[in-house]
């Protein structure tokens, strides 16, 4: 099932070993032993940086998030990262309210001006389309649209004048495997939690 939070029970018993907080940071993390992490955020530029702390100005905020956690970390350090957010206007936003994540930078440029070694985002998936960064600008594009979803409902929920690659396809659909998984996992995890009956 899907764990509520980083400190449930469900992760240890289907783990293979358990290990401190401390020690996955400092030892597995920060030692660049992992190589692909999972980010979200309330915001997310065309750099692929994001805001998961305020929403509004800093000292009077309209909303307070709850912070990096160890997102800030994890943006740095892994090898690379995969980014997944609803896709909304509110969300796409052409300046951030507060950068909590790095992914290439204000301008595309920072990440390698600091010298961080990682790749920083190379993949983010929405509910509508998925984004790569471009190679020389950092800055992301649209590589595939999913099925029945157009250019100008990609634009529409943007904030930044999106760009698409030269070549959009259509992206693949989950294969029957993936979804019996999904499905699986959902079930389970309302079953857990509580929740009457499953998922569709």
């Amino acid at each position: 099932m899907l764990p509520l939070s980083i400190g449930d029970g469900e992760l240890c018993e289907t783990a293979l070993t358990t290990v401190p907080v401390p020690e996955i940071f400092r030892y597995w993390l920060q030692g660049g032993r992992v190589t692909v992490g999972f980010l979200s955020g309330a915001q997310v530029d065309r750099f692929a940086n994001l805001n998961s702390t305020v929403i509004g100005d800093y000292a009077r905020p309209k909303v307070r998030l709850p912070g990096s956690g160890g997102a800030t970390e994890i943006a740095t350090a892994c090898g690379q990262i995969f980014i997944v957010m609803r896709h909304g206007a509110r969300s796409f936003v052409k300046h951030l309210d507060f950068l909590t994540s790095l992914g290439h930078g204000r301008t595309g440029r920072e990440r390698r001006e600091l010298g961080i070694r990682t790749k920083g985002p190379t993949l983010l998936v929405t509910d509508l389309c998925i984004m790569r960064p471009e190679a020389e600008t950092c800055e992301l594009v649209v590589t595939s649209l999913h099925p029945g979803i157009t250019r100008e409902q990609v634009s529409r929920n943007t904030g930044w004048e999106v760009r698409f690659a030269d070549t959009v396809p259509e992206t693949d659909p989950p294969s029957e495997a993936e979804l019996e998984v999904l499905r699986d996992l959902h079930a389970r995890t309302a079953r857990a939690h509580g929740a009457a009956g499953g998922s569709e």
